[in-house]
């Protein structure tokens, strides 16, 4: 006898190609959602030092804005950012997982 357990079609299932490139190919959509969210403000505040440096010289809690977006505010949007991706990649993987094991319907002929 063997003491290599036998996997069941579940199992199999979540191990195969298919599932993890619907993984992969999930992830990759919240991967480049979250870089865009990034950039965007990456970019975004030099563009608005340039196009509107009136409205960002303004004065909010002693600070410019510019300076209140690049030093406060950044790094916590910087976070929730890479929060949000953990979570929502964590969620991807049970769905997916879930979705594997869950019993498959065949078609009646």
């Amino acid at each position: 006898m063997s003491d290599t357990p036998t996997p069941t079609p579940d199992s199999q299932r979540i191990h195969s190609e298919e599932f993890l490139h619907e993984l992969m190919r999930r992830q990759l959509r919240l991967s480049a959602s979250c870089a865009v969210a990034f950039l965007v403000v990456l970019i975004g505040v030099p563009l608005a030092n340039y196009f509107a440096p009136d409205f960002m010289a303004q004065r909010v809690g002693g600070f410019t804005l510019t300076w209140l977006v690049l030093g406060v505010l950044f790094f916590p949007f910087v976070w929730i950012i890479a929060r949000v991706f953990i979570t929502r990649s964590i969620a991807l993987e049970e769905s997916e997982v879930r979705n594997a094991a869950a019993p498959v319907s065949k078609p009646e002929a």
